[in-house]
């Protein structure tokens, strides 16, 4: 009965173009689904100085909790998104959401740091099917004019989790503990899936292949992770020592063994052929970039103003509330300036401001200009790698833009794992001491200068293929 009613109440909304109470319910479901994913991702960077205290190890030494959870997101977001295709995306997104509260309640327990960092890894297979599933559930919920703001209202929350998260870790690892961030997530993961459970109906694609591609996952994953070790413990293994040369081998012989994989497959986890396209790879890699620049800014900046500038995680977080307000509200008008002006020169002129903006970070000293430079980058940062899919997509054929925006997603993911890891070695390397290179600031504006490297070579990369001569050479291949 109290079904029927409900989808009455649907029915009797739908000619005012509003939305109906249970169609709210599937909107606040996938909103907050996202929301904590952002939230809780970008909440550990203010309290890798705090965990490091605790377990009495280094930050740069804890940048696996960040690389290691990405790495597993980026290697299975696409196979999560076809497991919900083919097995239901109601059922997909639940398990999810269990998964990511049941490994926060772990990582809230952990003891010392390889304990949290196998958690973290774990955690990120349940946002690895939360994520892509999310804006899937309302895609298919809604079939008429309503979608683009339903989508738009979930992504909108997902803007929110990003802002919110920095200023919510540095709160409570201050005036609480880090480990309450984790048990934070388990009543919005309850509450997200009881209105999935309640109110979504379950959907799949009754088109879709019944092959998941693992073995690209596996292979991939593996292949990164262990050329990011390598990275990692090379300093400390010796950079021509057995232990340092076997991870590069056995990584590079994991990712060639990728490359052979997704060529036989019928389905596979990246379309390689979509790398015969100039200006789809220029893009994608300066998008690629983009989230480097994101993800190096987040992580060392909250080092450099932690343990370097010495506030406190509350102080830390109400800063970067000003990073991540311009990168929310550059996301969310992304897509009206995309209507207006080409993509493509909007990312460039996105990381030409980002990569200006962190060079001038590494020189400010007083904080309330500092916290306006970070707004600065912020907004760069979110017009630069927001812009990436709709950029992507113009040059793909109609066909194939669902695998190139998977192949989109993983590589601004992936891309930012193995900035996170390349990162902390370079700067011990500088620093010259593991002990002390998350307080060493000189060396932490170092890394920064150089990161802004990476902006503006994006930049010019995205100026150049959006030339009118190179402009016309892409579209004839894209016709071709």
């Amino acid at each position: 009965m109290r079904h029927r009613m409900a989808d009455h109440v649907e029915e009797a909304a739908a000619p005012g173009g509003t939305f109906s109470p249970r169609e709210r319910a599937v909107i606040a479901a996938a909103a907050l689904s996202m929301l904590i994913v952002q939230m809780d991702w970008f909440a550990l960077d203010l309290m890798l100085p705090v965990i490091a205290r605790d377990f009495g190890t280094t930050s740069t030494n804890l940048q696996w909790l960040v690389s290691g959870y990405m790495v597993a997101i980026g290697a299975l977001m696409i196979v999560g998104g076809r497991t919900a295709d083919l097995h239901g995306r109601r059922r997909v997104i639940v398990i999810g959401l269990m998964v990511f509260a049941t490994l926060s309640v772990v990582c809230s327990a952990a003891q010392n740091a390889p304990w949290l960092i196998a958690a973290r890894v774990v955690q990120g297979v349940g946002a690895a099917l939360i994520f892509p599933v999310s804006v899937a559930v309302v895609t298919s919920y809604f079939r008429d004019d309503r979608q683009g703001r339903a989508v738009s209202t979930v992504l909108a929350f997902s803007s929110v989790g990003t802002a919110l998260g920095p200023f919510v870790g540095g709160v409570f690892a201050e005036h609480v503990s880090w480990r309450a961030v984790f048990l934070l997530n388990v009543p919005v993961c309850l509450a997200a899936a009881l209105l999935v459970l309640r109110f979504v109906p379950e959907t799949r694609d009754e088109q879709a292949t019944r092959h998941l591609d693992l073995p690209g996952a596996a292979t991939v994953a593996l292949g990164l992770s262990c050329l990011m070790v390598a990275v990692d413990q090379g300093q400390g293994w010796g950079w021509v020592s057995a232990p340092t040369l076997a991870a590069v081998a056995v990584g590079i012989a994991s990712l060639v063994l990728f490359v052979a994989v997704e060529r036989r497959t019928p389905e596979p986890l990246i379309d390689l052929s979509l790398f015969r396209n100039v200006k789809f790879d220029v893009i994608t890699l300066a998008g690629s970039l983009s989230n480097v620049v994101y993800c190096l800014i987040a992580v060392l900046s909250a080092l450099y103003l932690q343990q370097a500038r010495g506030l406190s995680p509350f102080h830390a977080g109400v800063i970067f509330l000003a990073l991540s307000c311009g990168v929310g509200a550059a996301s969310y008008w992304a897509g009206r300036l995309a209507l207006r002006w080409r993509a493509e020169r909007l990312m460039a002129c996105g990381m030409l401001t980002s990569g200006a903006g962190l060079l001038v970070l590494t020189w400010v000293r007083p904080l309330g200009w500092y916290a306006v430079v970070f707004a600065v980058c912020g907004v760069g940062i979110g017009l630069g790698w927001a812009l990436t899919n709709v950029a992507t997509q113009a040059h793909v054929p109609a066909e194939r833009t669902g695998a190139a925006s998977g192949l989109v997603l993983t590589s601004l993911v992936l891309f930012g794992a193995v900035s996170v890891a390349v990162a902390a070695t370079v700067l011990e390397v500088i620093s010259g001491s593991p002990s002390t290179a998350a307080a060493d600031g000189p060396a932490i504006e170092s890394v920064l200068r150089g990161t802004s490297v990476l902006a503006f070579l994006g930049a010019f990369g995205l100026l150049a293929v959006s030339a009118p001569r190179l402009r016309a050479r892409g579209g004839a291949t894209v016709s071709g």
